[in-house]
């Protein structure tokens, strides 16, 4: 069961990156393993050729893998991205995102899984990532 809920991860984004606030991203499912969530796409996220921005892409993965985490153990700022590969695989149409993130191991230093990116409303991936993260020593004491 995640220690953090939805509502307390996203008021946690916004109290430690308002910078975040204002793109509209909510969670749609959370559970020990699992993260969905949309982030709504405006123009400031095309680049030429109306395709959604790779930055855009990016970011949505960091956030939701991050918030992830968080779920699991609790509120920890300093919380670190070691690693993110990602895949674009097809051209992210100009509607919703949805990312699907998955936790393989939660570990004591190091938390590793994978996120998945789909246009609303297709069946076939636009993005697929890996990502590792850093756990700080003290979130594993606190958690």
């Amino acid at each position: 069961m995640p220690v953090m809920s939805p509502v307390e991860l996203m008021n946690f984004l916004d109290e430690h990156f308002p910078q975040a606030a204002h793109l509209g991203l909510a969670i749609e499912h959370l559970d020990d393993k699992t993260i969905r969530l949309r982030l709504p796409t405006h123009e400031r996220h095309l680049r030429p050729g109306g395709t959604i921005s790779g930055p855009t892409l990016m970011w949505l993965v960091d956030c939701g893998f991050y918030l992830l985490i968080l779920g699991q153990l609790g509120p920890v700022a300093l919380a670190v991205t070691t690693n993110l590969n990602i895949n674009f695989m097809r051209k992210p149409e100009p509607a919703d995102l949805i990312g699907e993130g998955r936790l393989m191991k939660l570990g004591r230093t190091l938390a590793v899984g994978d996120f998945t990116i789909y246009s609303d409303g297709k069946p076939e991936p636009v993005a697929h990532a890996t990502v590792t993260y850093a756990i700080p020593p003290k979130a594993l004491e606190a958690g």
